[in-house]
């Protein structure tokens, strides 16, 4: 299967989709914050690479215009929340233009998660198609 890279400052998230893709035979590495995964990146680079966009630090945002400016072809899904103010769709919105391949709404649940890495996963990198 895959080499996942998963970037979130939340534990539970963390746990969640480590556990979910780990159960579908996906190799998973973690990281809290974006410095630290660019250096799980840069170390062995992922076939794909899910972040939140909301962080403590480098957001998520920087997080994926420095990954694709070492990696064009890094095959990125942009996951939000949003805040208190600002809804997800206009962060998920904006990670699209800096890189992010596809974009998933939290909450989500294990099919959305699944099936939007499955789509990931089967195509070319560099072709946008953003799933809110």
């Amino acid at each position: 299967m895959a080499s996942i890279l998963i970037i979130d400052d939340e534990p539970d998230i963390r746990d969640f989709l480590t556990r979910t893709l780990e159960h579908v035979g996906h190799e998973v590495r973690a990281a809290s914050d974006a410095e630290m995964g660019l250096a799980l990146y840069r170390a062995h680079p992922a076939d794909l690479v899910i972040t939140d966009l909301l962080m403590a630090g480098k957001e998520g945002l920087m997080m994926i215009a420095d990954l694709k400016e070492e990696d064009a072809k890094a095959k990125i899904l942009a996951i939000s929340g949003g805040n208190t103010k600002v809804g997800p769709d206009k962060y998920l919105a904006a990670a699209t233009d800096f890189g992010a391949v596809r974009t998933l709404a939290k909450p989500f649940g294990q099919a959305a998660l699944l099936q939007a890495v499955a789509a990931l996963l089967s195509q070319d990198t560099g072709v946008s198609a953003p799933v809110c």
